[in-house]
C-alpha cells in the first residue's frame, strides 16, 4: 500500500528530528511542526510515538530485508558462494546500498540505527528482532558456516564490531567526505567509500582468535559490569 502523503511528512519530519536530537528528545509537537500537520493525525495513523519510531525504521527495513533475502537466495544457489565469508559480506554491502532514500540518504537511517543501540528504546529492539529476526537468523547461519573457526561469542563480538565500524563510518559520510577532498583532494562516492570499508569488516572477521584470560577482570569489575538492569540502555 502506497502511504498518504499525510504520512509520508510526518514519516520524513520525524526521521530527521530523530536523527538531529535523538528520540526521547524529539516530541510529537516538534515532529508535526515540521510536517504541517496536527497533532491528531499522528494519533491517527500511528497510535503512539513508539509506533512511530518503528515505523521509521520499517520503511527503510523492510526494503532492505525483502533485498537481503533475494540475494541471499541467489548467494546459497552456489555451494562455494554459501562459505565465501568476502562474497557473503558482498552481498550485505549491495543490499546496504541499495537501501531506499525516497526521502534522505542512508547516512540519516544510520544515525537512527546507532541510536538505536546507544538510547534506551527497549521496544525498538525487540520489535526490530520479532519482525526481522528471521533474516538476521539466516545471514547468521551463513556466516557461522564462513567462519567455522570462530566460537560462537567469539563471532557475536567480531560481527558487532564490524557493524560498529560500518555505521559509524556511513552516518559520518558527509564529514568524512569533506576530510577527503580537503586533506587527500578525493572525492568519494558512497559505494568507494563501501569498497575501502569491505576489507576491514573481512580482516575484523578473519583476524587470529587472541586468547583472552579468564581473569582478566576483577571481582570488582565484574560486580560493577553485572550492577546494570539487563533493561533500558544496558540491555
Amino acid at each position: 500500500m502506497v502511504p498518504s502523503d499525510t504520512v509520508t511528512r510526518i514519516l520524513d519530519a520525524a526521521e530527521v528530528l530523530f536523527a538531529e536530537h535523538g528520540f526521547s528528545e524529539t516530541s510529537l509537537r516538534r515532529i508535526t511542526g515540521r510536517a504541517e500537520v496536527n497533532l491528531a493525525a499522528v494519533n491517527y495513523h500511528f497510535g503512539s510515538k513508539q509506533a512511530l519510531i518503528q515505523a521509521v525504521f520499517f520503511r527503510y527495513l523492510d526494503p532492505f530485508s525483502a533485498d537481503l533475502h533475494q540475494r541471499l537466495d541467489r548467494l546459497e544457489a552456489d555451494e562455494a558462494g554459501a562459505s565465501d565469508l568476502e562474497g557473503l559480506l558482498d552481498t550485505l554491502f549491495a543490499s546496504v546500498l541499495e537501501m531506499p532514500s525516497d526521502s534522505h540518504d542512508l547516512r540519516t537511517f544510520m544515525k537512527l540505527l546507532g541510536l538505536a543501540y546507544s538510547q534506551t528504546q527497549r521496544h525498538l529492539r525487540d520489535e526490530l528482532r520479532d519482525r526481522y529476526g528471521d533474516i538476521f537468523s539466516r545471514f547468521l547461519k551463513l556466516l557461522r558456516q564462513a567462519t567455522p573457526e570462530l566460537a560462537d561469542d567469539e563471532r557475536f563480538w567480531r560481527l558487532h564490531f564490524m557493524l560498529g565500524s560500518v555505521i559509524f563510518t556511513l552516518s559520518g559520510l558527509n564529514t568524512l567526505r569533506d576530510i577527503a577532498e580537503h586533506d587527500y583532494h578525493q572525492r568519494i562516492t558512497i559505494r568507494e567509500l563501501a569498497q575501502r570499508l569491505k576489507p576491514v569488516a573481512l580482516h575484523a572477521l578473519r583476524a587470529p582468535v587472541m586468547n583472552v584470560a579468564s581473569n582478566a577482570t576483577t571481582t570488582q569489575d565484574a560486580d560493577q559490569l553485572t550492577c546494570y538492569p539487563r533493561t533500558g540502555t544496558h540491555s
